[in-house]
């Protein structure tokens, strides 16, 4: 019973850490294309 249960939170932990990283990476993706865009001015 103690191994499932360290094998389910272990499980879970990984989870949320791969949760994150894609989140990281998405925000940092979004962040380059806010820089990287082409802006041009309305005058």
């Amino acid at each position: 019973m103690l191994k499932r249960l360290v094998l389910l939170a272990a499980t879970a932990a990984g989870a949320l850490a791969v949760q994150k990283k894609l989140r990281d990476q998405k925000a940092e993706q979004d962040l380059w294309a806010e820089a990287t865009d082409d802006v041009r001015s309305g005058g």
